[in-house]
């Protein structure tokens, strides 16, 4: 289907796509030198601007002044964008400095259109107009008294990040307010209710309030308590309907019967169990331990391949193929991959660098163009998200892509998370110290030489503490590379 014309230049007929294309290209003028839009073209396609090109189209702003597209009743997106929100959120009735700023940084956004989009939406709209009455206050509590919705994260997300709202634990909150909806599901049944209740807010609770703290990520911690809240109440709720029986009759039996008849999940009770012991709630039991019978692996071979496609390979978006370089050469879990700061990259005179550990790690020379392509055209910053600390900025304002999110993309790639990061971690510790590798990529000595000794490297069950090398970058060369000579200290 032909394309609809937009208006007639001197140069022909133009679409709407190519009238919307051509009012956002930008530069020096070759025909008079000036700075300035560049809409019209020469005869053999340079482009050039309106006056130059003779076009009589007005592409000047009538609030503003700028050379651009008019995109409402002769103002540009920007000052649109500036209007309707004052229309929504009277910055001036009373005088708010918070809300008025905010428009700045809509009007202000690398994308206005997307933001223009995003404001007409119902629930946007509302929320902008509850700030606007200020029926909807400026605050955490009040946020939090809304309905959960991704509209009203993104704007509390938004806000934080601009300075409008205190920053606060996402994780952490996002907990609270999955446990009183958990706590609130369980009402019509007490017996399970008062013994989880009194778990996830004694235990877990109390202990994800003390690991808070900035910098530190709570996700697995909140994961990993989740679960066992969740599998905890199924044990009672088994208990009771199998043996009519609540919490203070647990016996070692049903604990064996319970583990042994169901999937590997239920060993999740094991810390709410210990905990019932610790308590007194309920007599001594043996709650054993569940260990993977065995760790996921990629073959050499497979992991090679990889590498390769994600180097080779221009189908997936770059910045997916730099996290999953990340996981593949340096054995990263995919969460600490996504919450990677730009800062972590550092450009050292021997190149470029990747700060894991405590010792910084050189980017192989053959990827870091990439690695510095990447950094400075990083996704997700036209809108809120402008001037993101994160190397992998999310959708949600001053957020990093959710590891799930990054898992999923991975996994497109044909990788095998936990094989991937095992055969990396086994590989490396063959070619370097095992101590060394843990510094530099920030696992414990423990972990890391469970590794080597699965991997039969000499030594590797030695983990002592006085193995501590100089704190010099490490060079981790790509597989199937020949080692570089050594360098005179």
């Amino acid at each position: 289907m032909a394309a609809k014309i937009r208006v007639t230049w001197p140069d022909g007929a133009i679409c709407g796509i190519c009238f919307t294309t051509a009012l956002r290209t930008r530069g020096s003028c070759p025909g008079c030198g000036k700075e300035r839009l560049l809409p019209g073209r020469t005869t053999d396609g340079t482009s050039i601007c309106r006056d130059c090109a003779g076009i009589t189209t007005n592409m000047t702003c009538e609030g503003c002044g700028t050379e651009t597209e008019r995109f409402r009743a002769g103002h540009c997106i920007r000052c649109v964008l500036g209007t309707d929100l004052e229309g929504l959120l009277h910055p001036h009735t009373p005088p708010d400095l918070s809300l008025k700023r905010l428009i700045g940084v809509l009007a202000a956004a690398g994308r206005p259109e997307s933001v223009y989009t995003w404001m007409r939406g119902a629930n946007t709209k509302e929320l902008l107009t509850g700030l606007g009455t200020r029926t909807i206050a400026l605050t955490h509590e009040s946020f939090d008294a809304l309905p959960a919705s991704r509209s009203v994260e993104y704007l509390r997300e938004m806000l934080i990040h601009h300075g409008m709202l205190p920053d606060r634990d996402r994780q952490l909150a996002a907990f609270e307010q999955w446990l009183a909806v958990r706590i609130h599901d369980l009402a019509e049944t007490p017996h399970i209710q008062t013994p989880i209740e009194r778990f996830a807010r004694w235990h877990h609770l109390k202990r994800l309030r003390q690991m808070a703290g900035p910098g530190k990520s709570l996700n697995t911690a909140v994961r990993s308590a989740k679960q066992e809240i969740t599998e905890s109440g199924k044990f009672l709720a088994w208990l009771g309907a199998d043996h009519g029986l609540a919490v203070a009759a647990t016996r070692q039996a049903h604990v064996n019967e319970y583990l042994a008849a169901g999937p590997s999940t239920r060993y999740a009770i094991r810390t709410f169990i210990v905990w019932l012991i610790k308590n007194k709630e309920i007599g001594r039991l043996e709650m054993p331990r569940r260990y993977a019978a065995t760790k996921p692996l990629i073959t050499q071979q497979q992991r090679v391949a990889l590498i390769r496609h994600c180097i080779d390979s221009t189908a997936s978006p770059l910045g997916f193929r730099v996290a999953a370089l990340i996981l593949l050469l340096f054995g990263q879990p995919v969460g600490k991959i996504a919450a990677l700061k730009c800062a972590d990259l550092q450009a050292l005179p021997e190149g470029l660098h990747l700060g894991l550990g405590n010792i910084p790690v050189l980017v192989p020379a053959q990827i870091a163009p990439m690695f510095w392509d990447y950094l400075h055209d990083r996704p997700n910053q036209q809108t809120g998200n402008g001037g993101s600390q994160w190397l992998f900025p999310g959708t949600l304002p001053g957020q990093h892509i959710h590891a799930d999110a990054m898992m999923g993309q991975l996994r497109a790639l044909g990788i095998d998370l936990g094989g991937a990061r095992n055969t990396a971690l086994r590989s490396l510790v063959q070619e370097l110290p095992p101590t060394l590798v843990a510094n530099a990529l920030g696992y414990s000595y423990q972990v890391i030489h469970k590794h080597a000794a699965d991997a039969g490297v000499p030594m590797a069950g030695y983990a002592g503490k006085a193995m501590h090398p100089r704190l010099k970058p490490l060079r981790i060369r790509p597989p199937n590379q020949p080692p570089e000579p050594e360098r005179p200290e």
